[in-house]
């Protein structure tokens, strides 16, 4: 959560580092704040909501060449303009910003700052009040700075200016991302590379425990106890236009009609020359190896690796286990005797994934990443990487990663399957050229989903999703999109789980949408529709075609029963995206959550 930017050299930094914030603002808007440096001056400017509202509050008339910035996802302390960032030291000689949890600022404000006057209620005010402390003793800024950091504990990345050196930001990480962007005769800090794409695309990574001497002529990386790390940079691959809505209302109907073009890259990114899909023989051999996978993800990611495992189970005829990463980091399972474990996370930087992993690599187990960020935290520390090629991602409620996600694993489960023996009776690559297909007819037909919505969602407070066999994935990630963008209270339901405690719920007029894909259950999903209509509910059949009765509400084209979950998701996006719109919910960034979720 939470987003970071910073900036030094020769021109006014306000427009820069307020623009890198509207970049970032994905990643937290419950508030936001920029302080410029000029001279032994720092102006601090910051407003409880969004950039919008910082940007209104800026004096214009200030001008500076060096500031940081932040835009904020509440932990510690309600949103307000108090415990918005920047925050300063008692003195205002020290201004921070800073991204992760400090698990120990109890202690530390307990311990070691009795009688400080704190003005806000975050863990962040501690680190700059613990500084100014540390140089009050005698300790240089850059020593104060390292014994800082060796008393934290938990997640941070952080930023800082000193009233009295206009030609240092001081940076440093651990666990919470953090990059410093190169230019000439300036040099940038920033969460995200997009956020600072508009002055460059040369950038540097960070390590955790590093801490960074940033000014516009060089950037210094060291570890925590001074030894000087060389890095060289890279370009970061992002096209500017794929982070701007163009002519759309919204990131989130953009980027849902960005799925099929999404399918056809991921397959042209598999390919090889022969036109057939094909992965690193390191990572098919490490799962043909493996006497058991392990997926481990959050939300979205977790509900692709439900359709994950039936993919890989049914066709490579590996037994797979799906895990919630922050259930799976405190309570993990009997493990097997050679397990690999599958990491999938849009970002890379999952703060209850990349726990996980840290457990999972102490014990000496492999590794493998599905990730859309190359160079991210999950792809790091991973032994093995797979990119879905999606491009940016902006809407919190995700769309095309989700579908992305799962074709990747097709891929994955395809080309094992081969490895060991197991020839399928279908070409994957047509068939997902066939899902692309669908998923623009689809994308072609708006007005039908808009009338969905108006027709069951426009007024209701509740509304479930059953389905059976992978149906039911399906279900709950339609679920979890409605409530995440239109706070209506929606359920994911097995269809056969009704009957024992669910169909209690069901009311006159409760919508029920039900997804009806799979031919082996289609008689049972429908049995299920039968009784919550007896109970007074309003159904909703997604069907697809070949399975269709005059019953159904809409009917998807026609797909690989394997591949449905690929198609039958699309209708729940576009309803759950205009049943927002009609309750004029804020599409892209939903109220209480965030894009990356950097903290646990």
């Amino acid at each position: 959560m939470c987003g970071i930017v910073g900036y030094i050299g020769n021109v006014d930094a306000k427009e820069i580092l307020l623009k890198g914030l509207e970049k970032l603002e994905y990643r937290g808007y419950d508030s936001a704040g920029i302080a410029v440096q000029t001279g032994n001056e720092i102006s601090v400017f910051k407003e409880k909501g969004r950039i919008a509202d910082l940007r209104a509050a800026v004096d214009s008339s200030v001008t500076a060449n060096t500031g940081i910035g932040h835009t904020r996802w509440a932990t510690h302390g309600v949103p307000s303009q108090e415990n918005a960032h920047p925050h300063q030291s008692t003195s205002g000689r020290f201004t921070l910003v800073h991204n992760g949890v400090i698990e120990n600022y109890d202690i530390i404000k307990r311990e070691a700052l009795q009688g400080v006057n704190f003005v806000s209620e975050t863990d962040t005010e501690v680190i700059v009040q613990l500084i100014e402390k540390y140089v009050n003793e005698g300790q240089d800024v850059e020593t104060a700075f390292r014994s800082m950091l060796k008393k934290l504990e938990g997640s941070y990345a952080l930023a800082l200016l000193d009233k009295e050196n206009d030609e240092t930001i001081f940076v440093a990480k651990n666990k919470s991302p953090l990059l410093v962007g190169l230019g000439e005769d300036f040099n940038v800090v920033a969460s995200d590379a997009m956020a600072m794409l508009q002055v460059t695309d040369q950038y540097v990574e960070l390590m955790d425990k590093e801490i960074v001497i940033v000014t516009k002529e060089n950037v210094t990386i060291q570890t925590l106890n001074g030894e000087t790390v060389e890095r060289a940079p890279y370009t970061a691959e992002i096209d500017a236009s794929d982070i701007e809505k163009g002519t759309y209302a919204h990131y989130m109907l953009k980027e849902i009609d960005e799925q099929p073009l999404v399918m056809r890259k991921i397959m042209q990114a598999y390919q090889n020359d022969a036109g057939t899909l094909t992965i690193d023989n390191d990572i098919v051999n490490a799962i043909d190896a493996a006497d058991r996978l392990y997926i481990v993800a959050c939300g979205t990611s977790y509900h692709a690796g439900l359709v994950g495992k039936q993919l890989i189970e049914n066709m490579a005829k590996k037994p797979v286990e799906v895990h919630v990463a922050s259930e799976f980091n405190y309570n993990m399972p009997l493990l097997s005797e050679k397990p690999l474990f599958i990491f999938i996370s849009q970002s890379g930087e999952t703060a209850d994934s990349r726990a996980c992993l840290v457990q999972v690599k102490e014990k000496g187990h492999k590794a493998l990443t599905i990730t859309n960020v190359a160079g991210s935290t999950l792809s790091r520390e991973a032994d093995y990487t797979l990119l879905l090629h999606a491009g940016p991602e902006i809407a919190v409620a995700s769309t095309k990663a989700y579908t992305a996600q799962i074709a990747v694993l097709a891929i994955l489960a395809n080309v094992t399957a081969e490895k060991r023996g197991y020839n399928q009776s279908f070409d994957l690559a047509q068939e997902l050229g066939i899902v692309a297909n669908a998923i623009e007819a689809l994308c072609d037909d708006k007005e039908e989903f808009e009338a969905i919505a108006r027709e069951y969602l426009s007024t209701t407070r509740n509304a479930f999703f059953i389905g059976r066999a992978v149906d039911n994935y399906v279900g709950l990630e339609g679920a979890l999109k409605l409530k995440e963008i239109s706070y209506i209270q929606a359920e994911g339901f097995a269809g056969g789980e009704l009957k024992h405690g669910t169909i209690a719920l069901i009311e006159d007029g409760t919508p029920v949408i039900a997804i009806a894909t799979q031919e082996k259950v289609n008689l049972s999903i429908r049995g299920n529709v039968k009784e919550v209509v007896a109970r007074g509910a309003n159904p909703c059949i997604i069907s697809m075609k070949g399975l269709d009765t005059d019953e159904d509400r809409y009917v998807v084209p026609e797909v690989h029963p394997y591949f449905t979950p690929l198609v039958s998701v699309v209708p729940t996006q576009l309803i759950a995206y205009y049943a927002a719109l009609h309750r004029d919910c804020d599409v892209d960034k939903p109220r209480n959550l965030a894009k990356s979720v950097t903290v646990e």
